[in-house]
């Protein structure tokens, strides 16, 4: 059973995405748009002044970022 998901701001999620090869494209508020060329996908990160992500929201990022459960579960 994979563990639980851990909790993390906007950058915290930003350094994940860096490392996998994403790259801040542009900003449209408090909500940045990442962008991996190489494998042709895009995650919209909130940053909402250094609070947590939702659950929700969190799991969707890194799954449709396609990042290893390793780098954001228990």
């Amino acid at each position: 059973m994979p563990g639980r998901v851990c909790r993390m701001n906007a950058r915290q999620v930003e350094a994940v995405l860096s490392r996998h090869g994403f790259r801040l494209i542009s900003q449209h508020g408090s909500h940045r748009k990442w962008r991996n060329l190489d494998r042709r996908v895009q995650v919209i990160v909130p940053e909402h002044a250094g609070r947590d992500l939702p659950l929700g929201t969190l799991r969707a990022i890194l799954v449709t970022a396609e990042i290893p459960g390793s780098e954001w579960r228990d």
